[in-house]
């Protein structure tokens, strides 16, 4: 990789002396700083006994001439705790490089691809560095104009393994191939679409197959295969105010991890979603069935290694600090998952928002359920209303993986006024309550923000557990032992953006919780400490 990291900066710097190109970037940095906090359970790990700082930095370079660009990528990790939220990673390398060359009809990348076929069911190579996840495809990609209306797009290499980088990568190999169409039939716009991928299996990771099998039952025991094909057909049809999407996904039996067991079985995915929008009034309506559809380099990879797609969230993801505890990943291997929102805007000054969501297992086992309201007004001089109510039942058991309690209920109304001081000065307050009796018990939260646009921003919060839970389902609970007083998880904050710069300083004192990003979730720990990031593109 070393060799192959100094060509790739002669080539860059070569370019840069001999033709005159653009060059662009982008930088982001986060910084900790671990105060240790024994009445949160801040403490007991690295972090905050000895090391009580850590970082990560992203420096992206990209150089542009003649249909050629040159993409390079440093990460650097510091006692970071990305990967895992109680331990320190310490890391530097080459994160992602990539030289790309467009011609009349043909594109060629070669490197580092972030790419999807459809919505990301079948295959889905993205990055998201709030969850350190960096699931690019190292190969090669194709890209062919065949006619004004179809392109088509094939693949192969393998996926980066994000425990490490410098060139680390999982063994097996991917090639997939992808066709779309762009066609207007009359008033009526199409994108269908169609994709194959084929995953072969190394001969290591095969033996570590044969290996679990061979632990298993004999009942239980089966023959793998060292291949894995998926394939996926998809639509989007839109007409006047009407949308629709469909697609159907599906991959041959491969050995999956289920009920702690290896199984061998075939998977597939439907998902559907509509939309339908005219003055004053819009609908969306979206669906998804899911069974054992575990898409990952093997079946050696859980969590978050090895993902070869993403799966559409069907939940609305809600950004209200106390509805987001409680927010549900898409499920691999048994959903059931329906959700409808409608808006309505009776009036220029006036809106409001109704959802609901049904997500049960195949078997009909309850997993989720949201019913939701939200009103927005306008029509006081400078002033902004908003205020709403959401009931929730959730799978504890299932989406965080505790015994109890099986399902939580919670009732979370809050209410949110803007002022607007200036053109461009305003202050924003806006408190919540969730009204539950299971996990901790009933929250309270609080926060006041003032922002002058488009540099300033600043805001003091309060969490605080105004109703403990008095039993067994409070991760603080101790049988024998008197709970103490609720602790308060207060949080000051400012920004600070100019031009393609951002500054952010935060003191911070998090719970421990559920956090989701892009339809990604994982559990993080309590934090306590201060949280600084630095973002700028040049």
């Amino acid at each position: 990789m070393k060799k192959s990291a100094i060509l790739f900066l002669l080539l860059f710097i070569s370019g840069k002396i001999l033709a005159q190109g653009t060059f662009s970037g982008d930088l982001m940095m986060n910084l900790n700083s671990f105060q240790r906090d024994t009445n949160i359970k801040a403490a007991g790990n690295p972090l905050y006994d000895n090391y009580l700082s850590g970082s990560e930095a992203w420096l992206s370079l990209r150089y542009n001439i003649k249909g050629f660009t040159f993409a390079l990528r440093a990460d650097a990790f510091n006692h970071s705790n990305l990967k895992n939220p109680t331990s320190a990673m310490t890391d530097f390398g080459v994160g992602a490089w990539s030289v790309s060359k467009e011609m009349k009809d043909l594109s060629i990348t070669m490197g580092y691809i972030y790419d999807q076929i459809g919505s990301g069911i079948l295959f889905r190579a993205y990055e998201d560095r709030g969850l350190l996840i960096d699931n690019a495809l190292v190969g090669l990609q194709l890209k062919y104009k065949l006619t004004n209306n179809i392109s088509l797009k094939g693949f192969t290499g393998q996926q980066k393994n994000n425990n490490a980088i410098n060139n680390s990568r999982y063994a097996p190999i991917l090639r997939g191939f992808n066709a779309e169409g762009d066609f207007n039939v009359g008033k009526v716009h199409l994108v269908p679409g169609i994709g194959f991928i084929d995953r072969t299996l190394d001969g290591s990771t095969m033996n570590s197959v044969v290996a679990t099998i061979n632990a298993q039952n004999i009942t239980e025991r089966f023959v793998p295969m060292y291949n894995m094909y998926a394939f996926s057909a998809y639509n989007s049809l839109t007409y006047k105010g009407f949308s629709w999407y469909a697609e159907g996904v599906y991959k041959t039996h491969e050995a999956i991890v289920e009920n702690n067991l290896l199984m061998d079985k075939p998977g597939n995915v439907e998902y559907t979603s509509l939309n339908y929008g005219m003055k004053g009034i819009a609908l969306s309506v979206s669906g998804k069935r899911t069974q054992d559809f575990v898409m990952r380099t093997s079946p050696n990879q859980v969590v978050r290694d090895g993902m070869l797609n993403w799966q559409p969230v069907v939940a609305v993801l809600r950004p209200e600090r106390l509805m987001s505890r409680y927010t549900p990943a898409s499920q691999d291997i048994s959903e059931m998952a329906g959700s409808a929102n409608l808006s309505l805007a009776p009036n220029d000054v006036t809106n409001f928002t109704l959802t609901y969501t049904h997500i049960n297992t195949l078997n009909n086992a309850e997993l989720y359920r949201e019913g939701f309201v939200e009103g927005n007004y306008q029509g006081l001089k400078n002033w902004i209303f908003q205020g709403g109510v959401q009931y929730l039942e959730y799978n504890v058991a299932i989406y965080q993986n505790k015994s109890t309690p099986q399902i939580l209920h919670a009732i979370t109304p809050y209410a949110e006024v803007t002022y607007r001081l200036t053109d461009l000065k305003s202050v924003r307050a806006e408190v919540q309550y969730m009204n539950a009796a299971e996990d901790y018990g009933s929250w309270v939260y609080a926060i006041l923000e003032y922002n002058v646009a488009p540099k300033w921003s600043v805001s003091v919060s309060d969490m605080y557990n105004v109703v403990q839970n008095k039993g067994e389902t409070n991760p603080n609970y101790v049988p024998g032992v008197p709970l103490k007083n609720a602790n308060h998880y207060y949080s000051m904050f400012t920004a600070y953006t100019k031009g393609a710069h951002r500054f952010t300083l935060a003191y911070v004192k998090q719970t421990d919780g559920i956090n989701c990003s892009g339809g990604v979730c994982r559990y993080e720990p309590a934090f306590s400490g201060v949280k600084a990031t630095i973002t700028s593109s040049f």
